[in-house]
């Protein structure tokens, strides 16, 4: 296995790519509204998507798909919408350094949701991390 088969390399990725998207967003709702700002987000990562699906064939795939996990793409597709029309107003009225470690909140929403509807279980040490995420995040939009 390669670095690059890895979850780590690409949770790291995200994250970096999440910092950049908090200082590029924050960057551009200063010059327009959030919510047309979200639109123009929502049309770049529809045409990014869609060309890196066709190129490494996925969308082949399409008439594959199940019931169920349509279902929950698109209520996923939903919660990403609201996530991100709510984030970029965020932006708008506050500084990108307090807004990004409120939305990773998230972490410690996912630990506590994961636990309790999806059976997932974490060590003690793993709940001392969610808590100190939790606490930083705080902290950290406190100034």
């Amino acid at each position: 296995m390669t670095m690059r088969d890895t979850w780590q390399l690409w949770a790291v990725l995200a994250a970096i790519f999440a910092a950049a998207t908090a200082l590029l967003g924050k960057l551009g709702v200063n010059e327009i509204g959030s919510n047309l700002a979200t639109f123009i987000r929502t049309i770049v990562i529809l045409g990014l998507t869609g060309a890196i699906a066709v190129a490494t064939g996925e969308m082949k795939g399409v008439s594959d798909l199940s019931a169920k996990g349509t279902m929950f793409l698109v209520l996923s597709g939903l919660a990403t919408g609201a996530s991100w029309l709510c984030y970029y107003r965020a932006l708008k009225m506050g500084t990108a350094s307090q807004v990004a470690p409120v939305d990773k909140l998230s972490v410690v929403f996912v630990a506590v949701l994961g636990t309790l509807l999806l059976g997932e279980s974490l060590s003690l040490r793993a709940w001392a991390g969610v808590v100190l995420i939790a606490g930083g995040a705080l902290l950290v939009a406190q100034g």
